[in-house]
């Protein structure tokens, strides 16, 4: 901690506010304290370990967190803000790239002023202290669900890849999320009901779920829109994201 302190900060605001995490934890204050990226920073995106286990980004932002944290309680919107925070921080505002049309497979270069990335507005339902929300769905079923922090992502990714080694050619993402994301089933919060009830979900509750879900969630959108060959205006397309994103001359 004092090592971080020795380096000039700014204070990031979250998408969130604040509002979803518990009153005790420093998050609900609703801004971060980062320190700007150094020449030693650089060396944790050229890990090779680093890398190939896609944990580059995260052991970068935990190193430039001051706030003294848990890094594994931050909301995903929230981890996108400290993202782009970093990379204005440590590189400046525009973010230059080379995008391939997926429809017409031209390339052109796009420069994006990550400055202007808005955070969505924040949704009526959050409230100060509160990570849990209640919906009704279409065959009357009433559950309640949680946003998903960092930890929670960590914990669904090694669950669908031990899925996956059992079987291959299998899809999981959908329904081992919303068994992480449900927290009750008509008040029953058994995990084996649960798992059970999500396995076995309609369709048309699933989705209204993982809307209902889009629209609570507090986001800072890593989009961008561009104008094709052809004078189109083609918005809410996904930003490259890798070492390159925080690393702009690199070749790896």
């Amino acid at each position: 901690m004092e090592e971080k302190l020795k380096f000039p900060t700014e204070q990031i605001e979250l998408p969130s506010k604040g509002l979803p995490y518990p009153l005790e934890s420093l998050l609900s204050k609703g801004t971060l304290e980062m320190r700007y990226m150094t020449a030693k920073d650089e060396d944790i995106l050229t890990n090779i370990n680093f890398i190939r286990q896609g944990i580059v980004i995260d052991k970068l932002l935990q190193s430039l967190i001051v706030t003294p944290i848990d890094y594994n309680e931050l909301l995903i919107g929230d981890k996108n803000a400290l993202l782009i925070a970093a990379r204005i921080l440590g590189y400046g505002k525009n973010y230059e790239f080379e995008y391939e049309d997926p429809e017409t497979n031209i390339k052109q270069n796009i420069t994006v002023d990550l400055s202007l990335i808005d955070s969505k507005p924040i949704h009526p339902e959050l409230t100060q202290g509160k990570n849990e929300f209640s919906l009704s769905l279409p065959s009357k079923v009433v559950v309640t669900f949680k946003l998903l922090t960092h930890g929670d992502e960590k914990r669904i990714d090694k669950e669908i890849e031990g899925l996956k080694r059992i079987n291959p050619n299998g899809s999981y993402d959908i329904t081992t999320r919303l068994k992480h994301i449900i927290t009750s089933v008509n008040g029953n919060r058994e995990q084996e009901d649960i798992r059970k009830f999500a396995d076995s979900m309609l369709v048309g509750d699933s989705r209204i779920l993982r809307k209902k879900y889009k629209e609570i969630e507090p986001d800072l959108p890593l989009k961008f829109n561009y104008t094709t060959s052809k004078g189109d205006v083609v918005e809410g397309v996904s930003l490259p994201i890798g070492v390159n994103f925080l690393w702009p001359d690199t070749s790896l």
